[in-house]
């Protein structure tokens, strides 16, 4: 689970250690989450005329935070680290990008796990998640032939100077 604004829902990031509620509670707290974030879409995206499909600016000043939500409330399973930070278990890691307001997404797991081999095809499901919500979602491949998703606000969005 992410860090962050002290108490309440965290999306899983893939940094933090494996979920600690019952999958039928986290299910739901992710549903509420994720109904919230399209709710806000609805209020302060007037002006589009498909509100839902594009980035409210509460996520582009969240990106990292809205991103894992997306990935979460779609299925996805996020990686896990234990308290020593290595991984323990396989999926996507969020965080934030080279550029302020991008959002870099990883596919990991332990070493053994056959996550290097998962990565394309896992990854390009991560795109059509994010494409479907808005968002410009490119698939590169990085050192070590290793890929991985550069996450960013559709073109014309005005990107927040610091993640």
């Amino acid at each position: 689970m992410s860090t962050g604004e002290g108490t309440g829902f965290e999306p899983a990031t893939g940094d933090g250690p494996p979920l600690p509620e019952p999958a039928g509670a986290r299910a739901a707290s992710v549903r509420t989450a994720f109904d919230g974030m399209l709710q806000i879409r609805r209020l302060t995206n007037t002006g589009h005329p498909a509100p839902e499909a594009v980035p409210a600016a509460w996520e582009l000043h969240r990106a990292v935070r809205a991103v894992a939500l997306a990935l979460e409330a779609s299925g996805r399973a996020a990686s896990a680290v234990d308290a020593s930070g290595q991984r323990t278990a396989t999926g996507y890691r969020v965080s934030a990008g080279a550029s302020p307001g991008t959002v870099r997404v990883e596919w990991l797991g332990p070493p053994g796990s056959g996550a290097a081999h998962e990565e394309e095809s896992e990854l390009t499901r991560c795109v059509a998640v994010l494409r479907e919500l808005g968002w410009i979602a490119l698939l590169y491949r990085g050192p070590r032939s290793r890929r991985f998703l550069e996450v960013e606000p559709p073109t014309g969005t005005a990107r927040p100077d610091s993640r």
